[in-house]
């Protein structure tokens, strides 16, 4: 299944997609029944924040659904046994941020191969379902996938479920800035890049940044949960939090700077989660380069208006920033 999103709440237009098998690897002859199989056992895993227990309740209508109407509609019976943590399942369904390389759109909410013969398709098939809709939207994907994965196409019966067009509703979920802690963690890692500086003021600037992250690390005036803390890394890739001087940080101007990153799963326009931050500090001077960092470390964690920031961090004077504002 393909989505189009067309409101930027919670609207949007399904269109079916499936992934058919390599018939060329066809190992099914003339007298092997192209499904001569009666029961399939059907694996569950979530790799969202959605639900566990919803996903498997709407995976559990699914298939009895199906297993109701499977010879009515694909011609053959069938019985889904759902094992949610089998190790060896005929069938796995994945509940995923993002449905990718099914078909030419963008945007798809589910993705399950078209299964005409079953001996053409190597086990487990694989059903992928985007997390992030209600409960209705989330059954109406698992019952189309699965029409897919019992051979039936866009054309057929019952048109209500394998129609090619449906509208689908998104959960809302709380946006980052709602969050006590917007990370998938307590524990950030960070990367500082200071190679741009000299010997006196990496020495300087490295103190600086420490006093940021050990006022975070002990609650920030209580503004963020206490279990929050840090660890250096020298992965840039790997970081949560990357502190890079460049030569010409926030374009032309001076001072500092950040970016967000992060997932945006009900398509809100809002992040629900952060991933990565980067700031980015230029020409401020040495002894104030703990305030910026900290500055920006508290929209990290969710304070995008300034009245939200710990008092040191709303609207200092220049003296204020370059004093020992973390006391």
């Amino acid at each position: 299944m393909e989505t189009r999103v067309v409101a930027v709440a919670v609207a949007v237009v399904l269109a079916g997609c499936s992934v058919p098998a390599d018939l060329s690897e066809a190992v099914s002859g003339p007298e092997t029944p192209a499904w001569d199989e009666t029961e399939l056992v059907v694996a569950l895993s979530v790799e969202t924040d959605d639900s566990y227990a919803s996903h498997q309740r709407a995976l559990r209508t699914t298939l009895d659904y199906w297993g109701a109407n499977a010879e009515r509609y694909a011609g053959h019976p069938i019985e889904f046994r759902l094992e949610p943590n089998a190790s060896d399942p005929d069938v796995r369904v994945s509940v995923v941020e993002t449905v990718t390389g099914c078909g030419r759109e963008d945007h798809t909410a589910g993705c399950a191969p078209y299964v005409e013969d079953l001996h053409v398709h190597d086990r487990p098939l694989s059903v992928r379902i985007r997390g992030g809709f209600d409960r209705a939207s989330t059954r109406l994907v698992m019952k189309h996938e699965f029409g897919h994965v019992l051979g039936l196409g866009h054309d057929d019966a019952p048109g209500e479920i394998m129609g090619e067009r449906a509208v689908l509703a998104s959960q809302p979920r709380p946006d980052a800035t709602e969050r006590a802690l917007p990370w998938n963690r307590s524990t950030l890692s960070v990367y500082v890049d200071d190679r741009n500086l000299s010997a006196d003021e990496r020495a300087t600037v490295r103190d600086q940044i420490g006093h940021a992250l050990d006022y975070y690390a002990d609650g920030a005036d209580g503004t963020v949960p206490a279990n929050v803390s840090f660890v250096r890394v020298d992965d840039r890739s790997a970081a949560d939090v990357r502190i890079l001087f460049p030569d010409r940080a926030c374009g032309d101007a001076a001072g500092s700077c950040s970016q967000l990153f992060g997932p945006d799963p009900d398509r809100d326009g809002a992040r629900e989660r952060y991933s990565r931050l980067v700031i980015s500090v230029g020409t401020v001077d040495d002894e104030a380069v703990g305030w910026h960092v900290a500055r920006w470390l508290g929209t990290g964690f969710g304070h995008d208006e300034e009245a939200d920031l710990p008092p040191p961090l709303r609207d200092a004077t220049y003296e204020e920033r370059r004093g020992e504002w973390w006391d």
